[in-house]
């Protein structure tokens, strides 16, 4: 989303991460980091952090993958502010859901970042959108 963001020029939105199951400090998955470096981007500066009520409190949009990830946001104070990231692009149902790879296959790692990379046009034309009218 960050360097969707860099290559559009838009400098006001700010992106963090953070999961609802992280090790503070870890680095990507060798399966996220890989296919990663296939698509040209390098994460291996990448660390994890875990999602606290503090990054919660300070998020404006918070995005997740999954319903039980969104839920987890809701129990850190995130009421409002969290959508499915598929859901916030425009899908509905179980299109709105992005399996979470992690420890599954490489080509499974490819077919997350593939639908990612589907979504963010969506979500950044409407994070202009709303920008635009004032909403966000």
């Amino acid at each position: 989303m960050r360097h969707a963001l860099e290559e559009r020029g838009v400098t006001e939105v700010t992106v963090a991460s953070a999961g609802t199951g992280a090790f503070d400090g870890s680095p990507v998955s060798e399966g996220a980091y890989l296919v990663a470096l296939e698509r040209g981007l390098d994460l291996s500066s990448h660390r994890a952090r875990r999602l606290t009520e503090e990054l919660t409190g300070n998020a404006d949009l918070i995005l997740t993958m999954s319903a039980q990830h969104r839920d987890r946001v809701v129990d850190l104070g995130g009421e409002g502010k969290v959508f499915l990231l598929g859901v916030y692009a425009g899908r509905k149902g179980e299109e709105a859901v992005v399996n979470d790879p992690y420890g599954a296959s490489l080509p499974e790692y490819r077919v997350t970042f593939d639908e990612l990379g589907r979504l963010i046009d969506p979500v950044i034309a409407r994070l202009e959108a709303e920008r635009t009218d004032g909403q966000r």
